[in-house]
């Protein structure tokens, strides 16, 4: 890490607010189908993850206006209540942003921190990069670019916020590379600590990636520089103790309360993530939100992430520049280990290959399910550390065709060294290949989905009457990680006014492992049975018991049915259990305060 020379202020003015702004565009072009109807669209990949962020921008502008715990909410999974430190909760942005969530509403606020998010990404690596790394803004540019809306990245803004919330990283990663530095530890400390302990309210897992990261450049830098490791070891451990213990300070008591305070749980159940490892076709596979993308693809390699899918130009691109400039740059040495490492330890616990598992195991085979932090990871999202090291490799390539990135070369003896027309034609040679390779990745605008609105009922506040503080209203279908997508937006829509039962997390079954949604109670079950079948199965008299007994349980006030397209069936349904309901604006309901 070094700071390139010092230049007239206004060039490289002029070329960061091109950059920032053309990053912004970008922003905008990935979001540009939310904003066409933004009040009515969700991710059609992944519309039930674009619900719960929704909901958690309500939840952060909720826990502000009532001043309540954000760290825990009753107003999901009624009456046990969802612990957020252990939900990918956001806290870090939702709760600064909730005077704009209460102005603007949680599908506009999603909307707009989506592209902000990634546009940020690439612009904290923009000036990581022009600052620390690299001189030509060009090279820069190229690289955050990348490293802000990498197909991997893209793929997660589809319903997933908190993985393209990266704009802390590459700071992080600048800090930790500065720790060794003499007579500064003390600041280099406690920037870092600050660092941490932000993300942390962000993206616990995309900041363990980062830390593996950090741990194998820092080794791999060791063992290349042994005096210069020795000479700085001291303020490097210094200000890593510094930085470690600000941030455990900071955050000592969140963190308790994710793993011991309600609704906590240790591991999921059956490991489920450790299967999700990446098929080695992704790596030169068009990723499906690119110009070059293709759906169908997704039937056999797509059934994880696509956290790498470069494409084949970019694959042969990336090595190219390997070879040539591993011999003369240290990072580039240092990111062919980051390249390696990540890109095995990605597998998972079998070799998938073009969407076929083989029987060679990989390395995740020999990872317990239950190792401490590791338990809930996919293999497969460590190949996002790859996807950064090649956004890193692609500056350093384009800085060295620059002629930036390395010294003047000495005066030419005859027939010594190319010409220098024959060296101009080489550079724009790499300039070309680097841009092909990027072109086939250029982000396409994310598919979104039209979605009804809740029913006037719930949004005009006709509920009011008959839900009084302590009771809930249980709407038809439960939200649950499968059915339930509009029930759910119908507490986020009206900043979570009303507790509901069920919904979208992660919490403890009977033996606390972690588990997706509520454990299912008869009625749920019963419902979502019927839902799939299109059918009323018969009914028992011990059916309308345990109903009456799930609605105690819930603490139901009133239940609800919205237009849904297994309207006539759910209404049948639950007239049969409740008897018959009352048309009240445009919504069916069932008053059960006498009866539970």
């Amino acid at each position: 890490m070094a700071d390139p020379p010092r230049r007239p202020r206004r060039r490289p003015a002029r070329a960061d607010v091109l950059a920032i702004g053309a990053y912004a565009v970008l922003g905008v072009l990935v979001c540009l189908n939310y904003w066409g109807d933004v009040e009515h669209r969700v991710s059609s990949h992944l519309p039930t993850d674009h619900s719960w962020f929704e909901w958690l921008f309500a939840h952060g502008a909720y826990s502000v206006r009532h001043l309540e715990n954000p760290l825990f909410t009753a107003r999901q999974n009624a009456p046990d209540g969802v612990n957020m430190m252990a939900n990918t909760s956001l806290l870090g942005v939702t709760l600064p942003l909730a005077p704009l969530t209460l102005l603007l509403g949680p599908q506009v606020m999603y909307a707009l921190y989506l592209g902000a998010a990634l546009s940020a990404t690439a612009a904290t690596s923009y000036w990581v990069l022009s600052r620390h790394l690299v001189r030509s803004r060009g090279a820069a540019f190229v690289g955050g670019a990348f490293l802000g809306f990498a197909p991997g990245i893209v793929h997660h803004a589809n319903g997933q916020p908190n993985f393209v919330s990266n704009f802390l990283l590459p700071l992080i990663v600048a800090r930790v590379l500065r720790l060794g530095e003499p007579g500064r530890w003390r600041r280099n400390g406690l920037a870092l600590g600050l660092l941490v302990a932000y993300q942390i309210f962000i993206n616990e897992e995309m900041l363990l990636l980062t830390a593996l990261a950090c741990l194998v450049v820092v080794v791999a830098w060791v063992v290349q520089r042994p005096r210069a490791a020795r000479e700085r070891a001291g303020a490097f451990f210094a200000a890593a103790g510094v930085g470690g213990g600000l941030a455990l300070l900071l955050t000592a008591y969140p963190i308790w309360f994710q793993f011991n305070g309600p609704q906590s749980y240790r591991g999921l159940q059956g490991g489920v993530f450790h299967n999700w490892g990446e098929d080695l076709m992704a790596f030169v596979t068009f990723a499906r939100d690119t110009v070059a993308g293709n759906e169908a693809v997704e039937q056999t390699i797509g059934l994880t992430e696509q956290n790498t899918w470069f494409g084949w130009p970019l694959v042969l691109v990336a090595l190219a520049a390997l070879v040539l400039l591993v011999r003369r740059s240290l990072p580039a040495r240092i990111l062919a280990v980051l390249v390696v490492v990540f890109s095995v330890a990605a597998i998972g616990p079998k070799v998938r290959f073009d969407g076929v598992e083989t029987t060679v195991d990989g390395p995740w085979a020999y990872v317990p399910d239950d190792l401490p932090l590791v338990e809930m990871m996919m293999p497969t999202r460590l190949s996002l550390v790859v996807a950064a090291a090649v956004g890193v490799l692609l500056a350093l390539a384009w800085d060295a065709l620059s002629g930036r990135g390395r010294p003047p070369v000495p005066a030419q003896r005859t027939g010594s060294a190319a010409p220098g027309s024959l060296r101009r034609r080489l550079r724009l040679v790499g300039y070309a290949a680097i841009v092909a390779a990027l072109l086939p990745l250029f982000p396409r605008p994310l598919p979104a989905q039209q979605i009804d609105p809740p029913p006037r009922f719930i949004t005009a506040g006709g509920w009011r009457p008959y839900v009084p503080d302590g009771r809930t209203l249980v709407p038809v279908p439960i939200p649950s990680n499968v059915h339930g997508l509009p029930t759910l937006r119908w507490s986020a829509l009206t900043e979570q006014a009303f507790p509901i039962p069920g919904g979208y997390f992660i919490g403890p079954n009977e033996v606390g492992e972690g588990v997706f949604g509520a454990p299912n109670r008869p009625t749920s079950t019963l419902i979502y049975s019927t839902m799939d079948a299109n059918k009323v199965p018969p009914l028992t008299e011990e059916n309308r018991r345990q109903a009456l007994d799930d609605l105690r349980f819930w603490k139901a006030s009133v239940v609800v049915l919205g237009a849904n397209p297994r309207e006539d069936v759910l209404r049948e349904l639950m007239t049969a259990l409740l008897g018959q309901p009352q048309r009240m604006d445009d919504v069916w309901l069932w008053d059960v305060r006498d009866r539970v």
